[in-house]
């Protein structure tokens, strides 16, 4: 039986706050396709305290941005792009084409066709998250999109340098200095001076992410992203300070991030505890990561292997980390994760900003039912039909009009009656079913 040895505090409150959320964002969604441009703008002014006439970045700014960095700074992008690029790239030689012939002369096949126009989304307004952009962009373009369209808040008042390197990097062909919930409806919805997407794609704040709620079905989105979320599995096979340090490493994304551990020692339990508070003292961000600890923290002990199984596939956590003596027993039996990292020797940071596969992941339990995103999210798989003979389209033909009769639609059975009668050379009356 699973002992708490801390649990997270109830969250009741977030429930108004969730309401107050939708509301804002339907009314500025309908603001910003009303007015387009103006609506824009005054958003970013209100928000961002940035005005411009026109939010996309010439080229010479971005060229600016690029030259601000350093040469270790513009390598170190390149290095982590080119890990997000060889994977996404492996991930697209895995989807093929099919094409079979079902019966003799029908053929049945699909054709994966990448989407035209993607937004990419970079959040920015606490961190400058270059890392997704790497996540983003670059693995559209192994995904084969054509137009790729950006978009990140404001820095301190000017566009992040970094972030504007990441992308024009990455491969971005029109850069927008913009953020939140103005952004991502104006790459959704259009503008006077933006065109519309295909896809939107990218994490946010819980605005963003109601943003792209909302406008999941005028466009498509690479999935529902809330606060980032983490949960290790160990043993006494690693320390305290191990585990202190994975969980503050992530409870820093936000006051609200969930941070959970899950282990069969009691000791360790105990260790991390105190490791924290040490540690927490030394954190330049303890002021957000105290409050997600404090609010969202769980240290749980587990009588065995198999209740940790049980646990982790409930909270189906964004990210699972697996430390312990017998890591592949959890890499076998887990169902329900954004992201495994399998080992003391990788950790989430690894996976968010450098080792290659996307950080772009799923939370609020989503892991019960889709990855993260991948190139597979950009891409359409369309089937396709072809019948080569008389005989195949008659016969196809009569058991269509029988199945269709059998529904009551007459003028779906007369399209393949008619087919029978040509191509069979059969008398079929209208209306009747094939024999």
């Amino acid at each position: 039986m699973a002992e708490w040895i801390k649990k997270a505090k109830p969250t009741e409150q977030q429930v108004d706050r969730n309401e107050q959320v939708k509301s804002d964002v339907s009314r500025i969604l309908l603001d910003i396709e009303k007015r387009g441009d103006a609506a824009v703008r005054e958003l970013s002014v209100k928000f961002d305290g940035w005005d411009r006439t026109d939010y996309r970045l010439t080229d010479a700014e971005v060229k600016e941005c690029v030259s601000r960095l350093t040469e270790r700074e513009y390598n170190d992008i390149l290095f982590a792009q080119e890990q997000v690029r060889r994977f996404a790239d492996a991930q697209r030689k895995s989807l093929l084409d099919v094409e079979i012939e079902s019966i003799p002369g029908v053929i049945l096949g699909h054709k994966h066709i990448p989407v035209n126009a993607a937004g990419c989304y970079v959040p920015g307004g606490k961190y400058p998250l270059l890392a997704s952009a790497h996540m983003s962009i670059v693995t559209a373009k192994s995904a084969g999109v054509k137009n790729i369209t950006t978009a990140a808040p404001p820095f301190q008042g000017k566009p992040a340098p970094y972030i504007v390197a990441a992308q024009a990097l990455g491969g971005a062909d029109a850069i927008y200095s913009l953020g939140g919930i103005q952004a991502v409806a104006a790459m959704a919805i259009g503008t006077e001076s933006i065109s519309p997407v295909d896809i939107i794609v990218g994490p946010g704040n819980a605005y963003v992410a109601e943003a792209k709620r909302q406008l999941f079905g005028r466009v498509g989105i690479d999935l529902f992203a809330g606060p980032t979320e983490t949960l290790l599995i160990t043993d006494d096979s690693v320390d305290g300070e191990l585990c202190a340090t994975d969980l503050l490493g992530q409870a820093e994304h936000g006051v609200d991030s969930p941070a959970v551990m899950l282990t069969t020692s009691r000791e360790l339990a105990v260790e991390t505890l105190k490791e924290i508070e040490r540690l927490l003292v030394k954190l330049p961000t303890q002021k957000i990561a105290r409050e997600a600890w404090d609010n969202f923290g769980e240290i749980i002990l587990c009588e065995n292997y198999e209740e940790m199984v049980k646990l982790s596939d409930e909270y189906a956590s964004e990210h699972v980390q697996i430390m312990t003596h017998d890591d592949d027993y959890f890499v076998k039996n887990l169902t329900n994760f954004g992201a495994l990292f399998v080992g003391a020797r990788t950790n989430v940071s690894y996976g968010d900003k450098v080792i290659g596969t996307n950080h772009t992941l799923p939370t609020n339990k989503a892991a019960r039912y889709t990855g993260g995103l991948w190139v597979g999210k950009y891409i359409k798989t369309c089937t396709y039909q072809r019948i080569l003979t008389d005989e195949a389209s008659s016969l196809i033909g009569e058991y269509c009009s029988r199945l269709c009769l059998m529904e009551g639609f007459v003028g779906h059975a007369e399209q393949a009656n008619i087919r029978v009668r040509r191509y069979g050379k059969k008398e079929v009356g209208f209306g009747e079913p094939a024999i």
